[in-house]
């Protein structure tokens, strides 16, 4: 039986649009470098949960997990990587950009929106950070835990529920490092569709702490009792 949640993959993604790529100028290391390298094979629970939802347009080009109207050099439609990276030869046109949220950002969120009421738990946004803070974050150049869960402080994501996960995955990744709400609190998809149903962000190194294969059994796992938990709450 599939566990009564949703699972969200935004930026596992490395196709360049059509409309963006004769413009772009990163290189394919470039764009995997900027993705959440490894997210693709973490977080495949497409057969384990009832609503599975990803991309694969690239973070660099298209960044699901930010703000429709946020202009900053890593924004909704970026002009540096997170590594402070030119993305473009030159400047797109507000046309393009509306173009890639048209296509691209809009269904997506769209798509998440339509969840709610939908008779799921809950719904968990997934992603990977890489071991040491990249300039562009809230932590530059800071060693981070192994995992890190994000309720938006309280506001996305049920406290009762959140402690009831945080065990869940302090179990599942024993003798490794999980951290609540540092350095993530939850990103724009958390704390947007957080006020929809409830939304968690999951964070999960990538430093070889463990092959993905097995960190991905110790989501699932932690994930499955978790809803096993809150469903004794409810």
């Amino acid at each position: 039986m599939k566990l009564p949640i949703a699972v969200s993959v935004p930026h596992a993604g490395l196709r360049i649009p059509p409309e963006a790529a004769a413009d772009c100028q990163l290189t394919r290391e470039q764009i995997l470098k900027d993705s959440d390298e490894g997210a693709a094979e973490i977080y495949d629970l497409r057969e384990e949960v009832a609503e599975f939802i990803t991309t694969d347009v690239a973070r660099a080009i298209v960044d699901l997990n930010r703000p429709p109207d946020d202009r900053r050099p890593d924004g909704v439609v970026k002009t540096h990587t997170i590594w402070n990276e030119p993305v473009y030869h030159a400047p797109l046109s507000e046309h393009v950009i509306d173009t890639l949220l048209d296509k691209y950002y809009h269904p997506y969120h769209a798509r998440l929106s339509s969840l709610a009421g939908g008779g799921l738990l809950f719904a968990v946004d997934c992603h990977t950070m890489v071991a040491e803070a990249p300039p562009i974050g809230p932590d530059p150049g800071t060693k981070r835990p192994e995992v890190c869960l994000g309720n938006a402080r309280g506001r996305s994501f049920p406290e009762a529920w959140t402690a009831l996960l945080d065990q869940a995955f302090q179990e599942a990744f024993a003798g490794f490092r999980v951290t609540l709400n540092d350095p993530f609190v939850g990103g724009y998809i958390t704390q947007a569709h957080g006020k929809e149903m409830p939304w968690v962000q999951i964070e999960i190194s990538r430093s070889a702490f463990l092959p993905r294969c097995e960190i991905r059994g110790r989501v699932l796992r932690a994930l499955q009792n978790a809803c096993r938990e809150i469903n004794v709450c409810l």
